[in-house]
């Protein structure tokens, strides 16, 4: 098996998995559906093409910098009747940076790599209006994908790293191995399809933060992680 480290960050980004009529919801961290479409576009596949051999992709994610929660409220017309649309409100994760990874066989791994350097569709984080950096790949390895989450190197902006202190913990969250119990997240791709988008069920782990040395951080306590753990 390989995994492929990817770096998503930019201005926003939005990852909804219960969104429903006039709410557009985001989750604090990337979701299954929504990286895995992002795959699926770079290699060109329409959204009613098959996508059985993704979802089976194991899948986690690390959160490098949480970024802050953004609300937005928009309007729009149809143009067929000129008759203004309900006012809808859509949530982003502004300025975030997670490390995500996919797990699986080599050949697939190895064409999803090259498929991210020359996608055939645009690339977003989430939603439309949320365009994929640039440096999106960080590569791939053959550790397993926990241990290639917590091998990565710490890709907070600078700014952020300064804000931290000297040493941080970082979340990562997985699928859950054979044995293992977490929380019920339904972000599985089952069809993309706008006519009949359906989607499965996977058990998400919590496991134990990354620990990472940061010497621009100006003291010993990680006091992020401790309001996250207390809150």
């Amino acid at each position: 098996m390989t995994t492929l480290l990817l770096k998503l960050h930019g201005p926003m980004q939005a990852w909804g998995d219960d969104s429903r009529f006039t709410t557009r919801q985001t989750r604090s961290e990337p979701t299954k559906s929504g990286v895995l479409g992002l795959l699926a576009a770079a290699q060109g596949r329409r959204r009613s093409d098959p996508v059985e051999d993704l979802a089976e992709l194991t899948f986690g994610v690390r959160v490098d910098q949480p970024g802050e929660l953004l609300r937005d409220f928009q309007t729009a017309i149809d143009w067929r009747s000129n008759r203004s649309m309900p006012l809808s409100t859509r949530y982003y994760l502004a300025d975030a940076v997670f490390v995500a990874a996919v797990e699986g066989p080599a050949p697939l791994i190895d064409s999803l790599e090259t498929a991210l350097g020359t996608p055939e569709f645009p690339l977003y984080l989430g939603r439309r209006s949320c365009p994929a950096n640039p440096d999106i790949v960080l590569g791939t390895t053959e550790l397993p994908i926990d241990e290639a989450l917590r091998a990565a190197e710490w890709q907070a902006r600078p700014w952020h790293q300064r804000q931290r202190s000297r040493r941080v913990h970082l979340p990562i969250y997985r699928d859950s191995t054979a044995g293992e119990r977490g929380d019920s997240q339904r972000d599985v791709p089952i069809s993309f399809d706008q006519r009949h988008r359906r989607y499965g069920w996977r058990e998400v782990v919590t496991g134990e933060p990354v620990i990472k040395e940061n010497r621009h951080g100006n003291d010993d306590v990680d006091v992020f992680f401790e309001a996250v753990s207390n809150g």
